[in-house]
């Protein structure tokens, strides 16, 4: 018994030293990591920025702390640093040109790889060169690849060009088998969120809205590819309805798809024609995240803060996002973040990036006064990203000016209620029986062992139209228009920006650049430079949620379930969700 104890006490002192000897390396990990990328990045004479077209695009990324500890590469590239990593190639004489590798890749939307098409059409504009290059490009990758000077695709390769569709899920029968039904009250004729739970397919409404703005995103795209490629519209749609997906290769270069069929050993050889240097000499590769390390040249004069918000809004940290690692607008921080841009007297302008299809409509409604005050202090101007619709909209219908890209989703003006019965479940598949006492008429009103009654949906209605009516006169005061105005272009309608600046939805098509430019002149600055905002989180911070984001389970059904994973958890968080939104459908996929 005494070695017992003896061998118990060691192994325990031999567990404690471990876990303190691999806190403290990874501790010298993350200094060693931050300390590296904290260095200034010097750029040699003929580099090219290399754009690695895998993974996802998102809004703002953050970096993965363990990914790095066990070195492997991060999947995501934000938007905004890669855009960035653009506009310094640009200003930069020692960056000749751009190289594109195009592999898989997912944006958040169309409106994201207009805003990068965009960057790279400004970088070629000043006589720098792009290529391209891919075995396979995907059609997002080929919007992108298409303002290149020269596409190349391998001999065997392929690029996809279908055309756009948007497939939407419907889970009433599902939950129906077991037990489960929605209570509805809304106001909007295309508020079809709540359609996913109530219906087995489209509207006649919300596939009017679907076809329209698919429609109008997809003439956005043949008509860039169009102007790259010296095509027309009208080749590009026959392209798209011949399935060239499945063409050889040497077709693809006689439609003008494509300049050249290499092999991937080939591709250095024809970039070191472009610099103009020895086969045997070395290129000079830059990524994104070197291009961070380059010294900005625009930090002078004073300061306009960007505000990133993107994902769904929400009430507070307690209220779970609907995937592993997804972004959330916490009302809660966002307000506090915003109160302190008021104060700081260094802020003269702030610019609100908005990406989000909405969410609470009571946090949306806090948010939305909090862009009120804050433009008392100072200019307040609104870019949209791939969405700023329903409580996204809400939330910027208070800025001083709104910049949207022309495929951005927004609008979606109106408020709907959702409410599970699940009497059904519990009576009838679970056997529970329920009895009640109760003092008043309503002393039971939630509970759910039992379905709304008629009496209580009309006052839940009621409730609602107030929210809806709200919401109207914030974009009708935001928008200097009368209610009756905004009730032609509400109820629920999502709007392509292009379509919401001829409705004064939006004062302006463009990007985050012509953003911080108006809100520069707005605050009548004559030399600025941005800073963006919220700060990044700690290393520490992000180990600890990365660490706590998710299970096992859950990635395991990512993977198994792809596309799919996204809505069957709209179900799983549905008691996390406030009842009242202001939102997109949960789930928009367009591909």
């Amino acid at each position: 018994m005494k070695d017992f104890f003896k061998y118990v006490l060691a192994t325990v002192v031999g567990m404690l030293l471990f876990s303190i000897v691999m806190g403290v390396f990874m501790v010298m990990s993350m200094v060693g990591i931050v300390a590296s990328g904290e260095q200034t990045k010097s750029i040699k004479d003929n580099s090219v920025l290399v754009l690695n077209l895998s993974g996802t695009l998102d809004e703002r990324a953050q970096a993965d702390p363990m990914a790095f500890i066990k070195g492997e590469d991060t999947e995501a590239t934000g938007l905004d640093d890669m855009l960035t990593a653009i506009r310094k190639a640009k200003a930069n004489d020692k960056v000749k040109g751009i190289y594109i590798e195009a592999g898989a890749f997912a944006a958040d939307s169309y409106a994201s790889l207009q805003a990068v098409r965009k960057a790279l059409a400004d970088f070629r504009s000043s006589g720098k060169w792009i290529v391209a290059y891919s075995d396979s490009y995907s059609q997002s990758t080929y919007y992108l690849a298409s303002v290149a000077n020269k596409v190349w695709v391998n001999p065997q390769g392929m690029i996809d060009w279908h055309g756009l569709a948007s497939q939407k899920i419907y889970l009433k029968d599902l939950l129906e088998k077991v037990g489960v039904k929605m209570q509805v009250t809304k106001v909007g004729k295309y508020k079809s969120a709540v359609e996913m739970f109530t219906v087995d397919k489209m509207s006649d409404a919300d596939r009017e809205q679907t076809e329209a703005y698919i429609n109008g995103i997809w003439k956005n795209v043949v008509n860039d590819v169009a102007a790259s490629r010296h095509l027309t519209a009208s080749q590009l749609n026959t392209y798209a309805d011949s399935l060239i997906t499945l063409a050889p290769a040497t077709e693809l270069v006689k439609m003008k798809m494509a300049d050249q069929l290499l092999y991937t050993d080939q591709v250095k050889a024809e970039v070191k024609k472009l610099l103009k240097i020895d086969q045997k000499d070395e290129i000079y590769q830059l990524s994104v995240s070197d291009m961070a390390n380059v010294k900005d040249e625009r930090k002078e004069g004073d300061q306009v803060a960007v505000y990133y918000a993107f994902g769904d809004i929400v009430d507070g940290a307690a209220a779970s996002p609907t995937s592993l690692n997804e972004s959330v607008i916490d009302a809660q921080k966002v307000c506090r973040d915003l109160e302190k841009l008021a104060n700081d007297d260094d802020v003269k302008a702030v610019v609100v990036r908005v990406n989000s299809g909405g969410g609470s409509a009571y946090a949306s409604e806090q948010i939305w006064h909090q862009v009120s005050e804050l433009k008392k202090k100072k200019p307040v101007v609104v870019s949209m990203g791939g969405m700023a619709a329903s409580g996204g909209y809400y939330m910027s219908a208070a800025a001083n000016w709104i910049v949207a890209e022309p495929t951005t989703l927004t609008g979606s003006i109106g408020i709907f209620g959702m409410f599970p019965d699940m009497s059904n479940l519990m009576t009838n598949k679970l056997s529970l029986h329920f009895d009640l006492a109760k003092t008043n008429k309503y002393s039971d009103f939630g509970t759910q062992s039992r379905a709304f009654n008629a009496d209580e949906l009309a006052h839940l209605g009621t409730y609602i139209d107030r929210g809806y009516k709200l919401f109207r006169k914030r974009v009708a005061d935001g928008r200097h228009m009368s209610e009756a105005q905004v009730e032609q272009i509400a109820q629920g309608h999502v709007w392509l920006g292009q379509d919401a600046l001829k409705i004064k939805l939006v004062d302006q098509l463009g990007g985050l650049n012509e953003a911080v430019s108006k809100a520069a002149a707005l605050a009548k600055l004559d030399k600025y430079h941005t800073a963006s905002y919220p700060a990044p989180a700690g290393w520490s911070e992000m180990l600890l949620d990365r660490m706590q984001s998710g299970n096992y389970l859950d990635e395991q059904m990512k993977a198994a379930l792809g596309e799919y994973y996204e809505p069957m958890m709209v179900v799983r968080n549905l008691s996390n969700r406030n009842p009242i939104q202001a939102r997109l459908p949960f789930y928009i996929y367009i591909r």
